[in-house]
């Protein structure tokens, strides 16, 4: 009994010098002038308190830019068909030997630099212009170039290498990247320009032309008579030579006529055709020099507008890197202006959790994510605020006090859903059993204290 008096004296006495122990805590109402409005967390409150304004803050655009958004390079390199050397009657002064070129089939074709590709993707539109056929003229048809790097530049897709594909593979991958970009991938590939492959005929015809390898077999008929036929007054001699992979061809035009399967040989792509009406050699090889030099010249061209594009895309990387890196020290030094949230109380740490850029955060992003849970031992679960003060400057001193009692485990995705604003003060109050315990280590010492100095007195 004289124990329990003692114990008493000394929590008054200690309590009368105004150092008993004291603990934050949530209290409704009016406090010093600070109007507090507790409010339980629900599914409604949930959705009450997501109501209140907030964008969150947007990185640089350093770090969503994309070094390789050039301008577009194609048709750079293409040079100019040279004129073809002139043709002279001439007499036969030996017999024309016919030496075709080989069956070939090339297969399907392969999409190259410099294509043009059309995607098309239907619009929408009625039952009966479906019936009609009236859709298929309103689709929407958006139409890349192949660049020197073998891609197409798709907005919010971005570059997609299709050279060297068939229309079915391509269509197949694009098919896969605009999946993954979140588009409808209802669309059809074509090609709207045939720009990569081509034949070159020159010689004795009536207008020399470069013509390109599209979908449809290119036959050797086909290829003279779009090239103004043959212009040559005695096929006694003249002939067709085709240079093909290194090696010269030559059909005389008497056997050309009077044979089908000659007039249908394939051409495929780097052939280049020139009718000799003289039977001089030296002139159709100085044409195929032409040819060879015109190659040369374009892939000079080609690798030289790569490597500037190459460079321009190494120059907006580092660029985009040193404005990243210069955002980032200005983060580390804390010269940029965050939007933080405060946590305090029973937590494992006091600390400030800044907001993320360019999403919401949630409450349990908060208390997870910042290294400043719940104290185990001396937070009460059933007891977690978050304190909100109003934005209205009318209501200056209103604070709403947003309460979360998670002591039954499934309030807890009720956190994964409140969203936070900046200046909200995440607070965890002591579970009782701390708050008595720690009053009781302030108050022990005076139990020892007080009798000596009744002692001594």
């Amino acid at each position: 009994m004289r124990l329990m008096t003692m114990i008493c004296c000394a929590a008054l006495a200690v309590a009368g010098c105004s150092t008993v122990y004291r603990s934050s805590d949530v209290i409704p109402g009016s406090t010093d002038g600070t109007q507090v409005r507790v409010v339980p967390l629900t599914g409604e409150t949930v959705i009450q308190a997501n109501r209140a304004p907030y964008a969150p803050q947007s990185l640089p655009s350093a770090f969503s830019q994309s070094a390789g958004t050039g301008a577009g390079l194609a048709g750079r390199g293409v040079g100019v068909l040279p004129d073809a050397p002139s043709t002279q009657a001439g007499a036969r002064n030996q017999q024309l030997v016919l030496n075709s070129p080989p069956p070939i089939s090339p297969g399907a074709y392969r999409i190259g630099v410099g294509d043009v590709v059309m995607l098309a993707t239907p619009s929408t539109g009625n039952t009966l212009e479906a019936i009609s056929g009236l859709l298929a003229a309103q689709n929407s048809r958006s139409g890349y170039t192949v660049q020197d790097d073998g891609s197409i530049n798709i907005p919010d897709v971005g570059r997609v290498r299709i050279a060297g594909l068939t229309i079915e593979d391509a269509e197949e991958l694009l098919f896969q990247r605009l999946v993954e970009a979140q588009f409808d991938p209802t669309f059809s590939l074509e090609i709207a320009e045939f720009n990569s492959q081509r034949v070159a005929i020159g010689g004795a015809v009536g207008k020399p032309a470069v013509l390109p390898i599209t979908l449809t077999p290119l036959y050797l008929s086909e290829a003279l008579a779009a090239a103004g036929s043959v212009a040559a007054a005695n096929i006694d001699v003249t002939s067709v030579r085709i240079y093909r992979d290194g090696q010269l061809y030559q059909i005389p035009l008497a056997d050309f006529y009077s044979s089908p399967d000659l007039q249908n040989i394939r051409l495929v792509a780097g052939d280049s055709v020139f009718v000799d009406s003289d039977f001089d050699l030296n002139r159709a090889e100085r044409f195929f020099e032409q040819q060879i030099r015109l190659k040369q010249t374009t892939l000079a061209a080609r690798a030289q507008a790569l490597s500037e594009l190459n460079t321009a895309v190494s120059l907006r990387r580092n660029d985009n890197a040193e404005r990243r890196a210069n955002f980032e020290a200005r983060e580390a030094l804390g010269a940029s202006d965050r939007d933080y949230v405060y946590l305090t109380g029973e937590v494992d740490k006091q600390t400030r959790y800044p907001l993320p850029y360019e999403r919401q955060a949630s409450l349990a992003d908060a208390l997870y994510d910042a290294g400043g849970g719940i104290a185990r031992e001396t937070g009460d679960v059933s007891q977690i605020y978050v304190l909100r003060a109003s934005s209205d400057p009318r209501e200056f001193g209103a604070v709403t006090a947003w309460h979360l009692n998670a002591s039954s485990a499934a309030n807890l995705t009720l956190a994964t859903r409140f969203e936070l604003r900046p200046d909200d003060v995440i607070f965890v109050a002591e579970n009782p059993v701390t708050k008595w315990g720690r009053t009781l280590r302030q108050i022990t010492p005076s139990l020892i204290t007080t009798p000596v100095a009744a002692a001594v007195n």
